[in-house]
């Protein structure tokens, strides 16, 4: 296959969110692993190997999971036992190391993005500040109802003020960075118009607390043309509902089982790439091969970073649809449901939990009421089976004949790894692999 990614340009913007809108006007796609090693030699090492890929990479640095939930003993410990850590303990190490592990890599032309998956994540973000780094990602809802039972109300008071001290770093001349992870919301099966709302939801609350920099997240799920119709909606909401704001979409490769096969697995990433292209989305998260089994090395992520960036070369969009799709009159529903309920989102997106109005099928926090339900259609779409207190009875119909039983559920967890599974081993001409290079 060709490679199409288009030349790096030489005079970069400085800021997360400025790179990738110069890589986007340039018709480039930027890609970027979810890479986290605790060593900071490795980490490094991971860092310049996804610099020098071929295709327009953005770093990642994600931190390991004892830092998320703010158990630093544990890190200590690990550190002191020479133990493995699943991630960087980006607030363990001293600033020096940090700085000596980004000296040389991280630069305007190659921003990194730090993840992390914390609900209570103030330690976090005063060392982001500390080491002057402007692009994180995350949520009040979307990192708290699905990793814990920390208090929805804690954790919206916290990203409250987490949002409000990164902002300040605009005082210094940087111009920081968020990305929503509203749009991902537990992997699967929450339908694509409340990801959607989910996404636009928090970006909203990024702004309302000092961000003019945000991205806005949407997980491929089970079916092209409805995760088409999805981003479409998420990109019309951001136009209308975020005039002032600097913001881009990012695409997220499947969250969900991932197939066991090579060929469908890159397979399935290609079409994620293809759905970004499609929808004039901005950025791609790749997943690898290896997803379904253990932690990918880095030539793994190498080589999903390159074979997303041909795809994407090979892909073009396609135009928006010009009338109100389903997923767009239910997102819109959606959010409209929440921005009435207070003029204070923090306060609002409380009071839509409490009473239904958001309300995430198959999350088990004690703040989420659980009276949705989701499912597959024939087709592979995903569908509202029960809609609780949700604001959609106009738009959505449920009932008899739409139940959900525990083989069905379990069935649709794992549809698109095992449809993707028997195509590979079936199919006379699988998706083209290529080669990775040494661990």
């Amino acid at each position: 296959m060709t490679v199409l990614v288009p030349g790096r340009p030489t005079q970069a913007e400085p800021g997360f969110g400025a790179f990738v809108r110069a890589r986007a006007r340039a018709g480039a796609l930027v890609v970027q692993p979810r890479m986290g090693f605790g060593d900071p030699e490795r980490m490094r090492a991971g860092l310049a190997a996804t610099k020098a890929a071929r295709g327009h990479t953005a770093g990642t640095l994600t931190l390991d999971s004892y830092t998320r939930v703010g158990d630093l003993a544990a890190v200590e410990h690990a550190r002191r036992e020479d133990l493995p850590l699943n991630g960087y303990p980006i607030v363990s190490h001293p600033d020096a190391t940090t700085r000596a592990m980004l000296a040389g890599v991280r630069d305007a032309g190659f921003p990194v993005q730090v993840r992390h998956g914390s609900a209570l994540p103030q330690h976090i973000f005063r060392k982001l500040i500390a080491l002057g780094l402007d692009a994180t990602e995350g949520g009040p809802v979307s990192y708290c109802l699905p990793y814990g039972r920390t208090p929805l109300a804690e954790s919206i008071a916290a990203w409250r003020q987490c949002t409000e001290m990164f902002s300040r770093l605009r005082d210094q001349g940087a111009e920081p960075h968020l990305e929503t992870f509203g749009g991902c919301m537990m992997g699967q099966l929450c339908p694509p118009s409340q990801l959607v709302a989910l996404s636009v939801l928090e970006a909203l609350f990024f702004r309302a607390y000092g961000c003019r920099s945000i991205s806005v997240s949407y997980a491929q799920q089970t079916h092209a043309g409805q995760d088409t119709e999805a981003v479409f909606a998420l990109r019309r909401l951001c136009a209308e509902l975020l005039p002032d704001v600097d913001w881009h979409v990012v695409v997220y490769a499947y969250m969900g089982a991932y197939p066991v096969t090579e060929a469908g697995a890159y397979r399935l990433l290609g079409e994620a790439a293809e759905l970004a292209v499609r929808t004039g989305s901005e950025r791609l998260i790749v997943k690898t091969v290896a997803e379904s089994r253990r932690i990918p090395t880095v030539a793994e992520n190498v080589a999903a970073l390159e074979y997303a960036a041909r795809a994407a070369a090979a892909a073009r969009p396609v135009p928006a649809p010009d009338t109100d799709t389903q997923t767009y009159a239910e997102a819109r529903a959606l959010i409209e449901g929440v921005l009435n309920l207070h003029s204070d989102l923090a306060r609002a997106l409380l009071l839509a939990f409490e009473r239904g109005c958001l309300d995430i099928p198959y999350c088990v926090h004690p703040d989420n009421r659980g009276r949705t339900r989701s499912r597959l259609d024939a087709e592979g779409r995903l569908c509202w089976a029960q809609t609780g207190a949700l604001p959609l009875t106009r738009l959505v119909r449920t009932g008899r004949g739409r139940e959900v039983t525990a083989a069905g559920l379990l069935a649709d967890l794992s549809y698109l790894r095992s449809k993707y599974d028997r195509e590979a081993l079936y199919d006379h001409a699988p998706a083209e692999v290529p080669s990775a290079d040494p661990a």
